[in-house]
């Protein structure tokens, strides 16, 4: 009787000590809204309070590390890291040797010059007059479009390891635009805000997805996929061959976007700081209603 109940209280004891999976997210931090940093170290952004909202929902743990942006997919592929998290668009060149989960978020290319250059979208990239360059950060899309498009029209494009600084050779006059995603675009007019501005977009229709490696070894893209579901994302494919991400009114993802691209960056670090506790400690709704009652939205 009393070596069965042990058993049992043994048995128990073992279930109660099981963990979930940590599993290691690099993402490239700085680059608002998406990655940013308090002052303190700590890393938020709608990216990864998106993929913490998909490890709480899928039942994992997650530990977010610094990885510069053209050496995540390389760290994924040598087992470093599990998931990028860092805005990559889903493209056949970067599927080759890692796969995607469905898509989250759309995005088009913005084209950032100086308010006083006399430019706009068309002379900004076509290269009126000599010497004309543009910036992109390494390894991304924007860099990507810029040197198979602008080229043949006498146009430099140069790589930077990261956008604040290409925004800061624009500002300083050392090139004539930077092409960057749109959503982040604002950030960098934001930062300075009497001397840059948006010329224009390039309508490149990207779509953004969390990366692990070739063949999912962990099996992690279906609780992925099952998990931007629950919270909101339905993923419906168009005519035109183009996807159209649908987010459910009043969702997580819905709220989230609300909540990293309406106001001000400032203000998020702020009210994150407030409402930090909640996702940390796994209260989605929680923090979305701290955040938006910080926000004042």
């Amino acid at each position: 009787m009393k070596r069965a109940l042990w058993v049992v209280l043994f048995v128990g004891i073992l279930a109660f000590s099981v963990t979930a999976e940590t599993y290691i997210v690099g993402s490239d931090i700085p680059w608002k809204p998406f990655e940013m940093i308090t002052a303190t170290g700590e890393f938020f952004g709608f990216d990864l309070d998106l993929m913490r909202a998909v490890a709480i929902t899928a039942g994992f743990e997650i530990e977010i590390q610094n990885v510069a942006f053209d050496a995540i997919i390389e760290e994924v592929r040598a087992g470093r890291v599990d998931i990028g998290a860092s805005g990559f668009t889903i493209t056949d060149e970067r599927e080759v040797t890692i796969d995607f989960s469905n898509p989250y978020f759309l995005s088009n290319q913005a084209v950032v010059i100086r308010k006083d250059s006399g430019l706009n979208i068309v002379t900004a990239l076509a290269g009126e007059g000599s010497n004309k360059a543009v910036g992109a950060q390494n390894s991304t899309t924007g860099l990507w479009w810029g040197e198979d498009n602008l080229a043949a029209f006498g146009v430099t494009v140069n790589g930077y390891e990261t956008y604040p600084a290409a925004i800061l050779d624009l500002v300083n006059g050392r090139i004539d635009a930077v092409i960057q995603d749109e959503p982040a675009s604002k950030a960098s007019i934001a930062a300075y805000p009497d001397l840059l501005t948006v010329a224009g977009v390039i309508n490149t229709y990207e779509y953004f997805g969390f990366l692990v490696a070739n063949g999912d070894p962990d099996g992690l893209l279906p609780r992925i996929n099952t998990a931007l579901a629950t919270l909101g994302l339905t993923v419906v494919d168009t005519a035109g061959g183009l996807q159209e991400l649908v987010i459910a009114e009043g969702s997580v993802i819905e709220s989230l976007l609300q909540i990293y691209f309406e106001p001000d960056p400032a203000d998020i670090t702020a009210a994150w700081e407030t409402s930090k506790g909640y996702i940390l400690g796994g209260d989605l709704d929680g923090f979305v209603t701290s955040m938006k009652s910080e926000l004042g939205l």
